[in-house]
Order: C-alpha cells, then sequence, then structure tokens
C-alpha cells in the first residue's frame, strides 16, 4: 500500500506556527567555536556519529568510537578524527572528498545530553596529527 498524504508543512512560517520560535537562551547555544564545556564533553566522548553527504544530497551517518578522548581538540576551531581500519567502503571519507559539510554528535553513555558540531572536514595524513590520534600502540599510518 502507498501512503498519501493530504496535509504537509511546506514553509518555515507554517512549521514556526505550530512549533513557535526558540528561546534566547537555546539561541545563544549556537556557537562557533570549542568552549570550556565543549571541551570537557569531547574529552569524555566514547562514541561520535557522523553524518555527511555527497554531491547529490545522498547522506550517510557513520558510527565512530574509542576509548574517551579518542577525538583530539587541535584548537578552538580544529577537531581531529580517526578512522580506523574497518570495511574499508569508506563513505564517509569519500563523501568528504566531494563535500566537505558535516555534522557530529558526541554521546556519552549514560548522559542524556549529547554535543553537536558542524563545520568542514579535511581528510590530512600529517604524520604528527596521525601520531596523536594513535591508539593502544597502533597508528594511522595509510597503507
Amino acid at each position: 500500500m502507498e501512503w498519501t498524504f493530504e496535509n504537509s508543512i511546506t514553509t518555515e512560517e507554517e512549521l514556526r506556527e505550530i512549533m513557535g520560535h526558540p528561546s534566547e537562551i537555546v539561541t545563544r547555544k549556537t556557537i562557533d567555536y570549542i568552549v570550556g564545556h565543549c571541551k570537557s564533553f569531547i574529552e569524555k566522548s566514547p562514541f561520535i556519529t557522523i553524518a555527511t553527504a555527497d554531491l547529490n544530497g545522498n547522506f550517510d551517518v557513520s558510527p565512530k568510537g574509542d576509548p574517551a578522548g579518542f577525538v583530539k581538540i587541535l584548537s578552538d576551531k580544529v577537531l581531529a578524527i580517526p578512522d580506523r581500519p574497518g570495511n574499508r567502503k569508506a563513505d564517509t571519507l569519500t563523501n568528504i572528498i566531494q563535500n566537505p559539510n558535516l555534522g557530529l554528535i558526541f554521546l556519552i553513555p549514560g548522559i542524556k545530553e549529547t554535543l553537536r558540531v558542524n563545520g568542514e572536514a579535511k581528510i590530512v595524513t600529517d604524520e604528527r596529527v596521525l601520531d596523536l590520534l594513535s591508539c593502544q600502540g597502533k597508528n594511522l599510518h595509510l597503507q
């Protein structure tokens, strides 16, 4: 059976009539740098999801995890995320080559809050970054 819908929301005005607008406190949460509480959350998170899209808008959301602190904070605007060996499909990486925009969600088990980070990605092979992202004595040196 195919679903058909008689009513759908097609404009932001229609959406806001139903949902209203966010409070100033909520909108102030959106910042373009990593502050103390964000840094602490990132350092304690053992699991993230990465959302990427290719040039055609086909999305992928991939899980990444390692011991807490596996995502390294290089500056207040730069994070380094390791890509461990997996199925070699490399959807996230091929999407980043085509379209650098991404979204991250940091999660900490047992904590109801999450941390969202949006930005642009680069795939880097700098030795000092790969060394920084090593885990359990295993480096990320690409082969």
